[in-house]
């Protein structure tokens, strides 16, 4: 049998600056999103769309999550194998395609993660680790677009 999750995010458009969105330029992209017990998260469309720079965008937001299951798997996945992470960065890039009228898609998130292990012994488990980190990945089976894997392993000794 299969477990159900729920996750709740409750958002508030805060770009209403007296006009509503009488005209495309009447109002800013700006949102506050709030999920109970946590800080909330300031939100805005991407500077491309009129957005806050100063705020996380959804396409930002996409990438992230992607890049952050990845990790959380991988880690849980080192663990298990015996596989002593001591570091973990990841430079992961997603691409964005905006069509002519306006309307746009992901065409690849590529996640370039730096994983340092505790020997040498462990770097030959870390490309399988992450192919079996991708499989699991509950956001990356959730996409229509590739999410891409290229990493690089360290060993401390």
């Amino acid at each position: 049998m299969s477990k159900i999750h729920q996750y709740k995010v409750d958002l508030l458009w805060t770009g209403n600056r007296g006009r509503g969105t009488e005209a495309y330029n009447a109002y800013e992209r700006s949102y506050t999103q709030h999920v109970a017990g946590k800080p909330d998260l300031q939100g805005s469309s991407d500077p491309a769309f009129r957005g806050d720079p100063s705020r996380y965008n959804p396409e930002e937001l996409l990438v992230a999550s992607l890049s952050s299951c990845h990790m959380l798997w991988f880690l849980h996945l080192c663990s298990e194998a015996g596989v002593s992470v001591v570091d973990y960065v990841d430079h992961a890039k997603g691409l964005m395609e905006e069509a002519k009228e306006g309307s746009g898609r992901f065409t690849e998130v590529v996640l370039h993660p730096t994983v340092t292990v505790a020997t040498r012994s462990m770097v030959a488990k870390v490309d399988g680790l992450h192919d079996a980190a991708h499989a699991k990945c509950f956001i990356a089976a959730s996409v229509n677009f590739p999410v891409r894997t290229l990493s690089t392993c360290a060993a401390l000794e």
